[in-house]
């Protein structure tokens, strides 16, 4: 089917829908009926598409939708395209239905996913502690309790001069130097 047929067929499915509707809202209720019914085809395949991965509940949101198109029918502008109005409708509905979702599954793990809670505790940050320290260890003490004092607890030089009765200088260099032991400990090299 080419492009202009295609329009075509786009076109008379505006105007039949358009027909229904008005004659719908003139008091047809059997109109206003095929109506929905139609619309409600067109809206699980718009629906079917872009909730792939929650096949289940585009027959909620088709319905939730056709409720929103019935309860806002009076703020239609004839002449408009139908479509798009139904459409707006729909994309609004999809980003409500998106959001909660993403509230939902924020605030709940799936039931089978409970396991890896118990099957793995986290003990790095205590193997990175105890790996600190064993490296910290095989450092003087005037190298060791600057580094602990300035890099690890976050006292100032002159606080750790204070603490340790080294000059604020000793303290500096004794950071400087034990820092560059660690690294070198690290990579093996001494």
């Amino acid at each position: 089917m080419d492009r202009t047929t295609d329009q075509g067929a786009l076109q008379r499915r505006e105007a039949h829908l358009q027909s229904l509707f008005a004659n719908g809202l003139a008091g047809d209720q059997a109109a206003y009926a095929r109506f929905l019914a139609e619309l409600a085809t067109l809206l699980r395949g718009y629906l079917r598409n872009r909730l792939r991965r929650q096949p289940e509940d585009v027959e909620d949101l088709t319905q939730e939708v056709l409720l929103a198109v019935h309860n806002a029918r009076h703020t239609y502008l004839p002449g408009q395209p139908l479509t798009a109005w139904v459409h707006a409708i729909a994309r609004y509905k999809l980003a409500d239905h998106f959001r909660a979702h993403a509230r939902h599954d924020a605030l709940n793990d799936p039931l089978d996913e409970a396991h890896d809670l118990l099957a793995a505790p986290d003990l790095e940050p205590a193997q990175a502690r105890r790996d600190l320290n064993v490296l910290l260890d095989a450092l003087p003490d005037k190298q060791r309790l600057p580094i602990v004092h300035v890099k690890l607890e976050g006292l100032s030089v002159s606080e750790a001069a204070r603490m340790t009765g080294l000059s604020e200088s000793a303290v500096k260099v004794g950071v400087h130097r034990g820092l560059k032991a660690l690294a070198a400990k690290m990579r093996g090299t001494r």
